[in-house]
């Protein structure tokens, strides 16, 4: 068994589908973030039987919170303050979602407009279908782009 130190202040994205680590990892730029990142791939778990963990010493500040829940609702966030965990957050696929998509329609406002945010809503929950807000142009799950 592998051991990877705790981490004192910051945060552990835990039950990540097996595989996606590097995905959300690239997704999320986190290779820009300046801090220590430890990611875990294909760690044993009683409740997925694989799963991938990323562990970040840093703020919660660092990623955005609806890019993850968009990416995978089922991801858990767990908040570390001087070694210990003091806060566990489920994730809720978010209701609108800002500059995550882009629209691929060509009529779309925002394919003239470059300035305008790519700003898309939920449809869907079941199918975690989400709709753009100028020209209705649906955008489906992420894992299939990732």
């Amino acid at each position: 068994m592998i051991n990877v130190d705790e981490i004192q202040n910051g945060f552990v994205l835990d039950h990540i589908q097996a595989g996606r680590a590097m995905a959300i990892y690239h997704y999320l730029k986190m290779e820009e973030i300046d801090c220590q990142i430890a990611i875990i791939k294909n760690a044993r778990s009683s409740k997925m039987g694989k799963k991938d963990i990323i562990k970040v010493e840093g703020s919660l500040d660092l990623v955005d919170l609806d890019t993850i829940a968009f990416i995978d609702h089922n991801i858990t966030v767990d908040i570390i303050q001087d070694g210990k965990l003091v806060e566990k957050r489920e994730l809720k696929l978010p209701e609108k979602i800002v500059n995550v998509l882009h629209c691929k329609n060509p009529r779309c406002i925002t394919s003239i407009e470059q300035e305008l945010n790519h700003i898309f809503v939920l449809t869907d929950k079941e199918k975690a279908l989400y709709r753009c807000q100028y020209c209705d142009e649906q955008q489906g799950r992420l894992w299939e782009k990732l």
